[in-house]
C-alpha cells in the first residue's frame, strides 16, 4: 500500500473543512471562516445561521460545559453587542441567542475542546490574537 508521501495523487487537499457538532448547531471550520448552521428546533427559538470570517474575529471567548451548565464558544466580532449574558434585552446579547456562538453540552465536551483548539489555531494562523475566557 502506498503512503501519502509516496504518491501525490493520494494526498488530501491542503485544507479540508472540519465539522463539529454542538447543541442544536453544527460548526464547519474552513481556513478563512466558520459556518454555524442551526437545527430546525433552534431556528424555531429565533436562532439564525451565521458565517463568521476569521479575519473579523477580535476575540474567541469560551466556557467549558459542566454538569450544571452548557459550555460555549463565542467568536466575537466588532459588530457584536459586547459581553454575552444569560439574559439580555436582545437575543444577540444572550449567550445562546448570539449567531456567532455555538453551545456544547457536557456530552459534547470533546467536540467543544476540539472546536476551540482548531478554531484558535486557525484564527492564529490567519494572524489573530489569543483565546479569552
Amino acid at each position: 500500500m502506498r503512503s501519502f508521501s509516496e504518491d501525490p495523487a493520494l494526498r488530501p487537499p491542503p485544507w479540508q473543512p472540519l465539522v463539529f457538532k454542538g447543541y442544536l448547531a453544527t460548526a464547519t471550520l474552513h481556513h478563512d471562516r466558520v459556518e454555524i448552521r442551526r437545527s430546525r428546533l433552534a431556528k424555531l427559538g429565533g436562532n439564525k445561521d451565521a458565517t463568521v470570517a476569521l479575519a473579523d474575529v477580535v476575540r474567541i471567548v469560551s466556557k467549558e460545559p459542566t454538569l450544571l451548565v452548557n459550555g460555549y464558544v463565542f467568536l466575537a466580532t466588532e459588530s457584536d453587542p459586547g459581553p454575552l449574558r444569560g439574559f439580555a434585552a436582545r437575543p444577540s446579547g444572550q449567550t445562546a441567542g448570539n449567531p456567532h456562538t455555538i453551545m456544547f453540552t457536557l456530552a459534547r465536551a470533546k467536540a467543544f475542546a476540539a472546536f476551540l483548539e482548531s478554531a484558535d489555531a486557525t484564527w492564529r494562523a490567519n494572524g489573530a490574537g489569543a483565546v479569552g475566557a
